[in-house]
């Protein structure tokens, strides 16, 4: 029921945002150099590495690390970078992934590929069994503001407490959060 579910709201959401969504691709690529989509290696379900779709906010010569683990993220941010990170635009992409079933509405963040300390962790809780997705319950909780290991935590309550009734609560609150712009640190 979850996928089904998922199918329909992102082939919804696709259509009502599709304008929006070129929008966003033509100023991304107006006021910077490179693509206006960035596919970023993350962890998927069992681990499993998948190529995930999101607009383009930092440069191109960005290391491919954790935003908090650069020295200093402003620097790399596009124009138009740090409003679409606040705004949650950049994510539009991953309706895509969505799609596809790689990701879910509601799980886990996708980890990138060498955050090992969150990947191991997960795996230790077995968070890694569920399919990542486009927010969570660590998402509406504290965001880029939570340290990993209390981000293990609330990807493994949701683990454990997840149903149909406690996916639309973490979207409605996430949409909550987003109109808010809580929780986004870059």
């Amino acid at each position: 029921m979850k996928r089904l579910f998922d199918l329909l709201l992102a082939i919804a959401a696709g259509l009502i945002l599709l304008i929006p969504i070129l929008l966003v691709a033509v100023f991304v690529k107006a006021t910077s150099a490179g693509p206006a989509v960035y596919w970023s290696n993350r962890v998927g379900r069992n681990n499993k590495i998948f190529r995930m779709p999101k607009f383009r906010t930092m440069q191109i010569n960005t290391p491919a690390v954790a935003t908090h683990l650069l020295t200093n993220p402003d620097q790399y941010l596009t124009p138009i970078g740090s409003f679409l990170r606040k705004s949650s635009l950049d994510e539009l992409p991953q309706l895509w992934s969505i799609l596809c079933g790689d990701m879910s509405f509601v799980g886990p963040r996708p980890a990138l590929f060498n955050q090992d300390d969150l990947i191991e962790l997960r795996t230790n809780y077995q968070v890694h069994t569920l399919v990542p997705g486009l927010t969570g319950w660590a998402q509406i909780n504290g965001r880029d503001e939570l340290p990993i290991p209390q981000k293990v935590m609330l990807d493994a309550y949701y683990l454990e407490h997840r149903s149909f009734t406690l996916d639309i609560k973490i979207l409605f609150l996430t949409f909550v959060k987003v109109i808010q712009r809580d929780g986004v640190t870059h």
